[in-house]
């Protein structure tokens, strides 16, 4: 039997903007992944859900995924997309201000997905900006919506981590490579894995940082019934974690900063037989192309995925679910 939707769950992101992982919690989660996964499986037409809707991919930073992932999903719901894809063909090159370009969107588009190099770009778009904007990137601040992709292809791989409770053996162990402090998409991750706590036991962070989580997330983490611990030597735990999350990439200030061979994974790499490796991509050296045709590979997964659970998202933004979603399938 199909679980059914809690369409008064997915109402509290009607006509909200998407800035922050924080702003979601499990229900949330929980009812935005069924809706991406009938979506995904077609149980139901969407194709002409948001006929009527301009979104607007506003990237002042490069992206090949995160923007073609957002317009794929407007377009497979009937809405039509306008495209920024380089900060030096807009306004900013010529010094206008965040603010003015946030007025100007409220009269192109209905929504703005926006990725930007400076963390406060996103507070200064929304000073005058009266549509939704979710945010695509911002700095080393957040990618909100790239976590939820993460956590998508995860509980598709193990759907009792949303719907049910793990026997305490079965819990799992989870390897975060990377600086949550700094790197987005890291910390927006990290952020959601800590409404899972009834079905992760530890989570070891391996970085090249004394302080890889800064002072926000510490305090939560320190919240958490989840166990944290924090390393360098990556081959030495492989043998205990069930799910890998890696990105080596950290963008810093003007530039992008790498991590060092010592937090690569290969074929050659020591890892249990079902553990699962996600990757944000694009990826480097870090990731071996050798680990595509493994069961190891949720990455792929995870970056096909993501176009649904975006149209997810734009639906419930508009408020359009209740317009597609069959009778039968609702709670």
């Amino acid at each position: 039997m199909s679980p059914k939707l809690d369409l008064d769950v997915l109402d509290r992101l009607h006509n909200c903007s998407i800035l922050s992982a924080a702003q979601f919690d499990l229900p949330l989660m929980q009812e935005l992944s069924k809706l991406a996964a009938y979506l995904q499986l077609r149980k139901f037409p969407a194709g002409h859900a948001l006929d009527d809707k301009i979104m607007a991919a506003a990237f002042f930073e490069p992206s090949t995924r995160t923007r073609l992932s957002f317009e794929s999903a407007m377009l497979h719901v009937g809405g039509k997309t306008l495209s920024v894809a380089d900060a030096k063909t807009t306004g900013v090159a010529k010094g206008e201000s965040m603010r003015d370009i946030g007025q100007m969107f409220n009269s192109y588009a209905d929504v703005v997905v926006v990725r930007h190099t400076q963390q406060q770009a996103l507070q200064q778009l929304t000073e005058y900006m009266r549509i939704p904007l979710i945010n695509g990137g911002n700095g080393s601040d957040e990618h909100p919506t790239q976590a939820l992709a993460d956590w998508y292809a995860l509980m598709k791989w193990r759907p009792e981590l949303a719907f049910g409770t793990l026997p305490e053996q079965f819990r799992l162990t989870i390897g975060i490579i990377g600086t949550p402090g700094n790197m987005r998409t890291v910390k927006s991750f990290l952020t959601l894995a800590l409404l899972f706590h009834k079905n992760i036991n530890h989570i070891t962070i391996f970085s090249e940082m004394a302080d890889p989580l800064g002072a926000e997330l510490r305090a939560l983490t320190n919240a958490s019934p989840i166990t944290f611990d924090f390393s360098r030597n990556l081959k030495q735990s492989l043998e205990y974690l069930d799910v890998i999350y890696m990105n080596a990439i950290a963008f810093l200030g003007d530039g992008y900063r790498f991590f060092g061979d010592e937090f690569s994974l290969s074929s050659q790499s020591q890892l249990k037989t079902d553990t699962v490796i996600l990757h944000p991509l694009a990826r480097g050296e870090e990731l071996g192309t050798c680990l595509d045709d493994t069961d190891h590979n949720l990455y792929f997964n995870q970056a096909d995925g993501a176009v649904w659970l975006r149209q997810a998202l734009l639906l419930a933004i508009f408020g359009r679910v209740r317009n597609i979603v069959p009778r039968e399938l609702i709670k």
